[in-house]
Protein backbone atom coordinates (compact mmCIF):
# COMPACT_ATOMS: atom_id res chain seq x y z
CA UNK A 1 0.00 0.00 0.00
CA UNK A 2 0.97 3.44 -0.94
CA UNK A 3 1.00 5.43 2.10
CA UNK A 4 2.43 8.85 1.01
CA UNK A 5 -0.07 11.61 -1.09
CA UNK A 6 0.23 12.28 -4.47
CA UNK A 7 0.88 16.22 -3.95
CA UNK A 8 3.73 15.14 -1.42
CA UNK A 9 5.38 11.74 -3.39
CA UNK A 10 6.14 14.63 -6.35
CA UNK A 11 8.51 17.04 -4.07
CA UNK A 12 12.15 17.38 -4.80
CA UNK A 13 14.77 18.11 -2.06
CA UNK A 14 15.78 21.71 -1.40
CA UNK A 15 18.93 22.08 -3.05
CA UNK A 16 19.85 25.42 -1.44
CA UNK A 17 19.31 23.25 1.72
CA UNK A 18 21.20 20.33 0.12
CA UNK A 19 24.23 22.65 -0.92
CA UNK A 20 24.26 23.91 2.31
CA UNK A 21 23.86 21.09 4.14
CA UNK A 22 26.87 19.70 2.14
CA UNK A 23 28.70 22.24 3.09
CA UNK A 24 28.95 22.23 6.57
CA UNK A 25 29.85 18.34 6.63
CA UNK A 26 32.90 19.39 4.71
CA UNK A 27 33.72 22.22 6.95
CA UNK A 28 32.86 19.70 10.06
CA UNK A 29 35.70 17.60 8.29
CA UNK A 30 38.17 20.61 9.16
CA UNK A 31 37.97 21.26 5.62
CA UNK A 32 38.27 25.17 4.40
CA UNK A 33 34.86 26.05 2.45
CA UNK A 34 34.16 29.35 0.88
CA UNK A 35 30.67 29.77 1.46
CA UNK A 36 28.69 31.93 -1.71
CA UNK A 37 25.49 29.78 -1.47
CA UNK A 38 24.15 31.61 1.94
CA UNK A 39 20.24 32.82 2.06
CA UNK A 40 21.11 35.13 5.22
CA UNK A 41 22.53 38.26 6.46
CA UNK A 42 25.77 37.38 8.01
CA UNK A 43 25.34 39.48 10.83
CA UNK A 44 24.04 39.42 13.99
CA UNK A 45 20.18 40.45 15.33
CA UNK A 46 20.87 43.84 17.02
CA UNK A 47 20.90 44.12 20.73
CA UNK A 48 17.94 46.14 21.39
CA UNK A 49 15.98 43.51 19.19
CA UNK A 50 17.79 40.23 21.35
CA UNK A 51 17.21 42.44 24.49
CA UNK A 52 13.48 43.01 24.22
CA UNK A 53 12.97 38.80 23.53
CA UNK A 54 15.38 37.98 26.67
CA UNK A 55 13.04 40.83 28.31
CA UNK A 56 9.84 39.21 27.47
CA UNK A 57 10.82 35.57 28.70
CA UNK A 58 12.31 37.13 31.68
CA UNK A 59 8.85 38.46 32.62
CA UNK A 60 7.10 35.37 31.74
CA UNK A 61 5.81 35.77 28.06
CA UNK A 62 6.08 32.19 27.69
CA UNK A 63 2.23 31.14 26.69
CA UNK A 64 0.29 31.13 23.80
CA UNK A 65 -0.97 34.56 22.05
CA UNK A 66 -3.55 34.71 19.37
CA UNK A 67 -3.00 32.37 16.70
CA UNK A 68 -2.62 35.61 14.17
CA UNK A 69 0.10 37.07 16.66
CA UNK A 70 0.30 39.06 19.16
CA UNK A 71 -2.56 42.07 18.91
CA UNK A 72 0.75 45.00 19.23
CA UNK A 73 2.78 42.97 17.09
CA UNK A 74 0.04 43.04 14.69
CA UNK A 75 -0.81 46.73 14.77
CA UNK A 76 3.24 47.34 14.55
CA UNK A 77 3.15 45.84 11.51
CA UNK A 78 -0.21 48.22 10.31
CA UNK A 79 2.11 51.10 11.16
CA UNK A 80 5.12 49.76 9.28
CA UNK A 81 3.06 49.13 6.11
CA UNK A 82 1.32 52.41 6.24
CA UNK A 83 5.04 54.37 6.96
CA UNK A 84 6.89 52.30 4.31
CA UNK A 85 4.64 51.12 1.57
CA UNK A 86 1.58 53.38 1.79
CA UNK A 87 -0.51 50.49 2.69
CA UNK A 88 -3.85 50.34 4.71
CA UNK A 89 -4.11 47.31 6.22
CA UNK A 90 -5.54 47.13 10.01
CA UNK A 91 -4.15 44.44 12.62
CA UNK A 92 -7.10 42.03 12.09
CA UNK A 93 -6.18 41.86 7.97
CA UNK A 94 -2.63 40.57 9.55
CA UNK A 95 -1.43 37.14 10.38
CA UNK A 96 2.20 36.68 11.72
CA UNK A 97 3.95 33.43 11.34
CA UNK A 98 7.30 31.18 12.02
CA UNK A 99 8.64 32.66 9.13
CA UNK A 100 8.00 34.45 5.30
CA UNK A 101 7.50 30.89 4.50
CA UNK A 102 4.96 29.63 6.10
CA UNK A 103 2.78 33.02 5.56
CA UNK A 104 3.26 32.20 1.71
CA UNK A 105 2.16 28.74 2.17
CA UNK A 106 -0.66 29.64 4.46
CA UNK A 107 -1.92 32.55 1.73
CA UNK A 108 -1.49 30.10 -1.00
CA UNK A 109 -3.32 27.63 0.78
CA UNK A 110 -6.12 29.84 1.55
CA UNK A 111 -6.81 30.64 -2.06
CA UNK A 112 -4.95 28.00 -4.70
CA UNK A 113 -7.27 24.62 -5.37
CA UNK A 114 -7.52 21.52 -7.43
CA UNK A 115 -7.22 22.84 -11.10
CA UNK A 116 -6.14 26.16 -10.30
CA UNK A 117 -2.76 27.74 -12.38
CA UNK A 118 -0.28 30.03 -10.56
CA UNK A 119 1.63 31.69 -13.01
CA UNK A 120 5.67 32.00 -11.79
CA UNK A 121 7.98 34.09 -13.57
CA UNK A 122 11.37 31.92 -14.13
CA UNK A 123 14.32 32.12 -12.24
CA UNK A 124 11.84 31.64 -8.95
CA UNK A 125 12.72 30.99 -5.05
CA UNK A 126 12.95 27.22 -5.40
CA UNK A 127 9.58 26.88 -2.73
CA UNK A 128 7.23 28.56 -4.60
CA UNK A 129 6.40 25.47 -7.23
CA UNK A 130 6.03 22.67 -4.78
CA UNK A 131 3.92 24.83 -2.41
CA UNK A 132 1.64 25.07 -4.90
CA UNK A 133 1.44 21.50 -6.05
CA UNK A 134 1.00 20.84 -2.33
CA UNK A 135 -2.04 23.02 -2.85
CA UNK A 136 -3.26 21.19 -5.50
CA UNK A 137 -2.15 23.95 -8.17
CA UNK A 138 -0.55 23.81 -11.28
CA UNK A 139 2.66 25.97 -11.70
CA UNK A 140 2.70 27.76 -14.80
CA UNK A 141 6.58 28.93 -15.81
CA UNK A 142 7.64 32.07 -17.72
CA UNK A 143 10.89 32.30 -18.74
CA UNK A 144 12.23 35.99 -18.35
CA UNK A 145 14.87 37.28 -20.07
CA UNK A 146 18.62 38.44 -18.91
CA UNK A 147 17.97 41.61 -21.45
CA UNK A 148 14.79 42.24 -19.43
CA UNK A 149 16.95 42.09 -16.06
CA UNK A 150 15.24 38.67 -15.76
CA UNK A 151 11.97 40.57 -14.70
CA UNK A 152 8.73 39.34 -16.43
CA UNK A 153 6.53 41.70 -18.93
CA UNK A 154 3.01 42.48 -19.11
CA UNK A 155 3.10 41.16 -22.60
CA UNK A 156 4.37 38.18 -21.36
CA UNK A 157 2.25 37.71 -18.20
CA UNK A 158 -0.86 38.18 -20.53
CA UNK A 159 0.47 35.74 -23.38
CA UNK A 160 0.80 32.82 -20.05
CA UNK A 161 -3.18 33.08 -18.94
CA UNK A 162 -5.57 30.60 -19.61
CA UNK A 163 -8.90 30.15 -18.42
CA UNK A 164 -7.38 28.66 -15.46
CA UNK A 165 -5.00 30.93 -14.23
CA UNK A 166 -6.10 32.72 -10.37
CA UNK A 167 -3.09 34.10 -9.28
CA UNK A 168 0.66 35.29 -10.37
CA UNK A 169 3.87 35.38 -7.72
CA UNK A 170 5.89 38.47 -7.98
CA UNK A 171 8.73 39.19 -5.68
CA UNK A 172 10.86 42.24 -5.58
CA UNK A 173 13.41 42.31 -4.99
CA UNK A 174 13.91 39.28 -5.89
CA UNK A 175 15.71 35.68 -5.56
CA UNK A 176 17.77 34.75 -6.93
CA UNK A 177 18.36 37.51 -9.22
CA UNK A 178 18.17 40.64 -7.35
CA UNK A 179 15.99 42.29 -9.84
CA UNK A 180 13.95 45.01 -8.94
CA UNK A 181 10.66 46.12 -10.75
CA UNK A 182 10.05 49.85 -10.75
CA UNK A 183 6.64 51.14 -10.29
CA UNK A 184 5.72 51.88 -14.04
CA UNK A 185 6.37 47.74 -14.91
CA UNK A 186 4.00 46.93 -11.28
CA UNK A 187 1.45 49.40 -13.20
CA UNK A 188 2.01 47.64 -16.03
CA UNK A 189 1.49 44.14 -14.66
CA UNK A 190 -0.95 45.39 -12.67
CA UNK A 191 -3.17 46.56 -15.31
CA UNK A 192 -3.07 42.85 -16.87
CA UNK A 193 -4.09 41.41 -13.36
CA UNK A 194 -7.03 43.83 -12.72
CA UNK A 195 -8.34 43.24 -16.29
CA UNK A 196 -8.31 39.28 -15.68
CA UNK A 197 -9.27 39.66 -11.82
CA UNK A 198 -5.98 37.75 -11.16
CA UNK A 199 -4.94 37.68 -7.66
CA UNK A 200 -1.06 38.72 -6.71
CA UNK A 201 0.94 36.97 -4.42
CA UNK A 202 3.46 40.09 -3.54
CA UNK A 203 6.55 38.53 -1.68
CA UNK A 204 8.48 41.57 -0.61
CA UNK A 205 11.10 40.42 2.14
CA UNK A 206 13.78 41.81 0.95
CA UNK A 207 12.62 45.33 0.51
CA UNK A 208 15.05 47.22 2.40
CA UNK A 209 17.91 45.93 0.39
CA UNK A 210 18.05 47.97 -2.49
CA UNK A 211 20.64 49.56 -4.30
CA UNK A 212 21.47 52.77 -6.07
CA UNK A 213 18.51 54.73 -7.36
CA UNK A 214 16.23 51.91 -6.61
CA UNK A 215 13.02 52.03 -5.36
CA UNK A 216 10.99 49.53 -3.31
CA UNK A 217 7.03 49.90 -4.21
CA UNK A 218 4.83 47.62 -2.92
CA UNK A 219 1.56 46.69 -5.76
CA UNK A 220 -1.05 46.49 -3.86
CA UNK A 221 -0.59 50.44 -3.14
CA UNK A 222 -0.80 51.43 -6.57
CA UNK A 223 -4.62 51.26 -6.68
CA UNK A 224 -7.74 50.28 -4.87
CA UNK A 225 -8.34 47.17 -7.54
CA UNK A 226 -4.66 46.09 -6.89
CA UNK A 227 -5.00 46.23 -3.19
CA UNK A 228 -8.53 44.16 -3.64
CA UNK A 229 -5.93 41.50 -5.62
CA UNK A 230 -2.89 41.64 -3.67
CA UNK A 231 -1.46 39.37 -0.81
CA UNK A 232 1.59 41.33 0.95
CA UNK A 233 4.20 38.68 2.61
CA UNK A 234 6.94 40.44 4.55
CA UNK A 235 8.93 39.39 7.46
CA UNK A 236 12.37 40.01 9.71
CA UNK A 237 14.74 37.20 8.50
CA UNK A 238 16.93 39.89 6.00
CA UNK A 239 16.24 43.23 7.16
CA UNK A 240 16.94 42.54 10.91
CA UNK A 241 19.23 39.47 10.40
CA UNK A 242 16.65 37.17 12.44
CA UNK A 243 16.70 34.29 9.77
CA UNK A 244 16.26 31.95 13.42
CA UNK A 245 14.07 33.71 14.97
CA UNK A 246 11.77 32.29 12.53
CA UNK A 247 9.45 35.04 12.14
CA UNK A 248 7.17 36.67 9.11
CA UNK A 249 3.56 38.20 7.65
CA UNK A 250 0.96 38.43 5.53
CA UNK A 251 -1.35 41.27 4.63
CA UNK A 252 -4.28 40.24 2.59
CA UNK A 253 -7.88 41.66 1.54
CA UNK A 254 -10.28 40.95 5.04
CA UNK A 255 -12.02 37.98 2.80
CA UNK A 256 -8.95 36.32 2.23
CA UNK A 257 -7.03 37.11 5.87
CA UNK A 258 -10.10 35.49 7.21
CA UNK A 259 -9.52 31.96 5.97
CA UNK A 260 -5.48 32.46 6.21
CA UNK A 261 -6.22 33.11 10.06
CA UNK A 262 -8.42 29.86 9.98
CA UNK A 263 -5.38 28.16 8.61
CA UNK A 264 -3.20 28.98 11.25
CA UNK A 265 -5.75 28.28 13.89
CA UNK A 266 -5.63 24.77 12.75
CA UNK A 267 -1.97 24.41 11.92
CA UNK A 268 0.89 26.28 13.58
CA UNK A 269 -1.37 27.86 16.53
CA UNK A 270 1.06 31.26 16.83
CA UNK A 271 4.63 31.80 16.50
CA UNK A 272 6.74 31.80 19.11
CA UNK A 273 5.31 34.32 21.89
CA UNK A 274 8.90 35.23 23.41
CA UNK A 275 10.33 36.09 19.28
CA UNK A 276 6.97 38.42 18.74
CA UNK A 277 8.26 40.75 21.36
CA UNK A 278 11.37 41.05 19.41
CA UNK A 279 9.82 41.53 16.78
CA UNK A 280 8.02 44.58 17.90
CA UNK A 281 11.25 46.36 18.81
CA UNK A 282 12.80 45.70 16.10
CA UNK A 283 9.82 47.72 13.69
CA UNK A 284 9.58 50.27 16.18
CA UNK A 285 13.00 51.25 17.70
CA UNK A 286 16.54 52.16 16.07
CA UNK A 287 16.47 51.19 12.39
CA UNK A 288 19.93 52.24 11.94
CA UNK A 289 21.23 48.68 11.42
CA UNK A 290 18.98 48.58 8.25
CA UNK A 291 20.68 51.64 6.75
CA UNK A 292 24.17 50.37 7.91
CA UNK A 293 23.52 46.50 6.43
CA UNK A 294 22.44 47.95 3.03
CA UNK A 295 25.14 50.20 3.15
CA UNK A 296 27.67 46.87 3.35
CA UNK A 297 25.92 44.71 0.83
CA UNK A 298 26.08 47.27 -1.72
CA UNK A 299 29.90 47.89 -1.16
CA UNK A 300 30.73 44.26 -1.39
CA UNK A 301 27.74 44.01 -4.04
CA UNK A 302 29.77 46.33 -6.63
CA UNK A 303 32.90 44.77 -5.67
CA UNK A 304 31.68 41.05 -6.46
CA UNK A 305 30.11 42.63 -9.90
CA UNK A 306 32.96 43.91 -10.81
CA UNK A 307 35.65 40.97 -10.58
CA UNK A 308 32.46 38.97 -11.89
CA UNK A 309 32.75 40.91 -15.18
CA UNK A 310 35.92 40.34 -15.76
CA UNK A 311 35.71 36.59 -15.71
CA UNK A 312 35.69 34.22 -18.73
CA UNK A 313 32.87 32.21 -19.15
CA UNK A 314 30.92 33.92 -16.79
CA UNK A 315 27.88 36.45 -17.91
CA UNK A 316 26.24 38.56 -15.00
CA UNK A 317 23.32 41.28 -14.79
CA UNK A 318 23.66 43.59 -12.10
CA UNK A 319 21.59 42.82 -9.29
CA UNK A 320 19.52 46.12 -7.79
CA UNK A 321 18.41 44.54 -4.61
CA UNK A 322 18.50 41.25 -2.11
CA UNK A 323 22.29 39.52 -1.41
CA UNK A 324 22.40 37.52 -5.03
CA UNK A 325 24.39 37.16 -8.34
CA UNK A 326 22.62 34.74 -10.82
CA UNK A 327 25.32 34.31 -12.61
CA UNK A 328 24.85 32.59 -17.04
CA UNK A 329 27.19 29.77 -16.88
CA UNK A 330 26.15 28.40 -20.17
CA UNK A 331 29.66 28.78 -22.33
CA UNK A 332 30.88 26.30 -19.67
CA UNK A 333 28.83 23.95 -21.31
CA UNK A 334 28.22 21.94 -17.88
CA UNK A 335 24.84 21.84 -16.14
CA UNK A 336 24.26 23.42 -13.22
CA UNK A 337 24.57 20.75 -10.53
CA UNK A 338 27.64 19.40 -11.86
CA UNK A 339 29.31 22.33 -12.45
CA UNK A 340 28.58 23.10 -8.63
CA UNK A 341 29.58 19.74 -7.47
CA UNK A 342 33.04 20.64 -8.81
CA UNK A 343 33.08 23.79 -7.43
CA UNK A 344 32.50 22.52 -4.16
CA UNK A 345 34.55 19.23 -4.47
CA UNK A 346 37.34 20.42 -6.21
CA UNK A 347 37.36 24.60 -5.43
CA UNK A 348 35.62 23.99 -2.10
CA UNK A 349 33.55 26.88 -2.98
CA UNK A 350 29.73 26.41 -2.46
CA UNK A 351 27.73 27.97 -4.93
CA UNK A 352 23.78 26.88 -5.23
CA UNK A 353 22.96 25.25 -9.05
CA UNK A 354 20.11 27.13 -11.31
CA UNK A 355 17.73 24.45 -11.64
CA UNK A 356 17.28 24.96 -7.74
CA UNK A 357 15.51 27.89 -9.25
CA UNK A 358 14.34 26.48 -13.49
CA UNK A 359 17.38 27.69 -14.83
CA UNK A 360 19.93 24.82 -15.66
CA UNK A 361 22.74 27.20 -16.75
CA UNK A 362 23.30 29.79 -14.02
CA UNK A 363 24.42 29.48 -10.60
CA UNK A 364 23.70 31.69 -7.80
CA UNK A 365 25.65 33.20 -5.71
CA UNK A 366 25.66 35.39 -2.53
CA UNK A 367 27.71 38.46 -0.87
CA UNK A 368 26.12 38.24 2.16
CA UNK A 369 29.58 36.90 3.69
CA UNK A 370 33.01 38.52 4.36
CA UNK A 371 35.16 40.43 1.90
CA UNK A 372 38.15 37.80 2.64
CA UNK A 373 35.59 35.02 1.82
CA UNK A 374 34.43 36.91 -1.29
CA UNK A 375 37.83 37.52 -2.17
CA UNK A 376 38.71 33.82 -1.80
CA UNK A 377 36.06 32.76 -3.12
CA UNK A 378 35.98 34.38 -6.13
CA UNK A 379 39.75 33.76 -6.98
CA UNK A 380 38.68 30.51 -6.83
CA UNK A 381 36.05 30.74 -8.76
CA UNK A 382 37.41 32.46 -11.77
CA UNK A 383 40.51 29.89 -11.53
CA UNK A 384 37.89 26.91 -12.27
CA UNK A 385 36.47 28.99 -15.16
CA UNK A 386 40.26 29.91 -16.64
CA UNK A 387 41.01 26.23 -16.23
CA UNK A 388 37.87 24.87 -18.01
Amino acid sequence: MDFISSPVSSLAPSLTLAVTNRAKEMKAKGEQVYGLAGGEPDKDTPENIKKAAIRALEEGATKYTPSVGLPALRQAISDKLKRDNNLDYSADQICVCSGAKPAVYSALRATIGEGDEVIIPSPYWVSYPSMVQLCGGTPVFVETKAENGWKITAEEFANAMTPRTKMIILTTPHNPTGAVYSEDELRAIGEVAVDEDILILADEIYEHLIYGEEKHVSIASLSPELYDLTITINGFSKSYAMTGWRLGYSAAPAPIAKYIKLIQDHTASNATTFCQYGAIEALNGDQSFISDLREEYDFRRQYVYERLCSMPKVKVVEPKGAFYFFLDMSETGLDSLTLCERLLERYKVAAVPGIAFGNDKAIRISYCTSLDVLKEGLDRLEEFCRKL
